[in-house]
């Protein structure tokens, strides 16, 4: 499908201007601490877009219109866990990570529990955003293709090497800049979409309100006691312990917390990032519902193959291309773009601090020179950025292949929220008692995750996890938790008793 060339200049001025201006930092990183910190001095509302901007994700700009349309507003309850998990982060983890001093996520858990608990979560980190950065090449370059008929693979490979020029060139400076820019852009885009939906609806705004409201679409889900089904307390729980996740073990976040001056600053940053979500994230839903009462009205405007109400993901961008004045369509795609740049230059410059900190500086090199520390950064930056593009080369038409992922990446991010709360939360626990409360929470989770891919058969059905999936990070965090503290308690009391 061939774009109105208005459309192709917005969204290559607004894409390549990001990426010039996140290359026009290189000359501020002269010190590893400026590449990975920002030498603490960077404005704390540009921290906190920063942070909204990490929250969302091309994924999301299109994936929560596509629940809104398809269903209700039940996944938007995920949003109001965000402010419990913002004040607890300011309160107890921002002072927490500034008073260790170090720039790594992880070194709290090594000073807990060991260089092994360290080694443990840096390196799931790692493996995580490695393959976070090939998934969401890969999900940008599928619309462009679909809306400019670009080559996949050439997408892929000239939008890898550009975000990875600008993230080592302007390192954290960069991509807190540019993420504040792709954050405020997200919000122009999405806000113009939600209007134009509402003011072209044939009897007037209130007819979005009508037909929603007569079919349910605002409904946040059932209130009942269920464990199986995404009912509002499911979605809701789950909701409070990935954000806890977020703000309590992601390097992502936590490296933000160092980059403003004080304590106050870092607090106010993340309660602003994550408080901007909650009306962002209502804005997509109610594109969705407003995607459903415009065609519901209209339905001669929506193709016969996007009427199947299984094909409601691919209703918001066919609205983007065929629905929206010419100009705005291309901000639109500049939008769901810029939120995907976002994401991709923050995990490369998170992993290569991770590298540096968690690995070259603590086991190859402890005296190491500014020189040696800006090369590590250097080729970390490039050596994950194209294992990014590589393995979003090998991900190409295979689908399957995706959703296995995000099944074994709450495998990792599970293991590692639970052994950090274990730290957090009991003081007393010690290092076998956290090794013992992971490998049982670990185990749990592999078998909650893999099991609707493998125990499918009417033979196997009494194997399968009975809980939604939602509650697979909620319930391997607990396990590891409870099991390292009760770990705990019969190994002081065996110890008394044999004193």
């Amino acid at each position: 499908m061939n774009l109105p060339v208005i459309d192709l200049i917005v969204f290559i001025i607004i894409t390549l201007g990001n990426v010039i201006f996140g290359a026009s930092f290189f000359l501020r990183n002269k010190t590893s601490d400026q590449f990975t910190s920002g030498g603490g001095k960077l404005p704390a509302w540009v921290v906190g877009m920063s942070i909204f901007a990490t929250f969302v994700s091309s994924i999301s700009f299109l994936a929560l219109p596509g629940k809104a349309y398809m269903s209700n507003w039940n996944a938007l309850v995920f949003s109001f866990a965000i402010p419990v998990a913002a004040i607890l982060a300011s309160r107890f983890f921002v002072p927490l990570y500034r008073g260790l001093g170090s720039i790594s996520a992880y070194n709290y858990l090594e000073v807990r529990f060991g260089s092994w608990a360290r080694i443990y979560a840096s390196t799931c980190y790692i493996l995580t955003q490695m393959m976070r950065t090939g998934a969401i090449l890969l999900l940008l370059a599928l619309p462009l293709n679909a809306l400019f008929g670009w080559n996949i693979k050439t997408i892929i490979i000239v939008t890898g090497i550009a975000v990875t020029v600008y993230s080592m060139m302007g390192g954290i400076q960069a991509v807190i800049w540019t993420d504040a820019i792709q954050g405020i852009i997200l919000i122009i885009g999405a806000l113009v979409c939600a209007a134009v939906l509402t003011f072209s609806m044939p009897e007037g705004p209130a007819q979005v309100f009508e037909i929603a409201a007569a079919n349910d679409k605002f409904s946040l889900g059932s209130f009942g006691s269920s464990l199986a089904d995404s009912t509002f307390w499911v979605v809701l729980i789950y909701g409070l312990f990935i954000n806890l996740q977020n703000y309590g073990i992601d390097q992502n976040f936590v490296q933000r917390y160092m980059t403003t001056s004080s304590n106050k600053k870092a607090q106010s940053s993340a309660l602003f990032g994550a408080l901007l979500y909650v009306p962002v994230s209502l804005v997509f839903f109610y594109i969705g519902t407003a995607l459903y009462s415009y065609y519901t009205a209209q339905p001669n405007l929506l193709p016969a193959e996007l009427q199947d109400p299984s094909a409601g993901d691919k209703v918001f961008p066919y609205f983007i291309v065929n629905g929206l004045p010419r100009g705005i369509t291309g901000l639109l795609i500049a939008s769901i773009f810029a939120a995907g740049m976002s994401t991709v230059s923050t995990s490369l410059n998170s992993t290569a601090t991770i590298v540096l900190s968690d690995y070259y500086q603590r086991y190859i090199n402890k005296q190491a020179s500014e020189k040696s520390s800006m090369t590590v950064l250097y080729i970390s930056s490039i050596v994950f950025g194209s294992l990014g593009v590589i393995i979003s080369l090998t991900l190409v038409g295979v689908e399957s292949v995706l959703d296995a992922w995000w099944s074994l990446a709450s495998i990792f991010s599970g293991g590692m929220l639970g052994l950090f709360l274990l730290a957090f939360m009991s003081k007393k626990v010690r290092n076998i008692d956290a090794l013992i409360g992971v490998i049982l929470g670990v185990l749990v989770i592999v078998w909650m995750s893999l099991s609707p891919l493998y125990f499918n058969d009417e033979d196997l059905l009494a194997f399968r996890s009975p809980f939604h999936s939602n509650l697979t990070i909620v319930i391997g965090t607990l396990v590891i938790f409870l099991v390292g503290f009760l770990s705990m308690k019969l190994f002081n009391k065996k110890q008394t008793q044999t004193v």
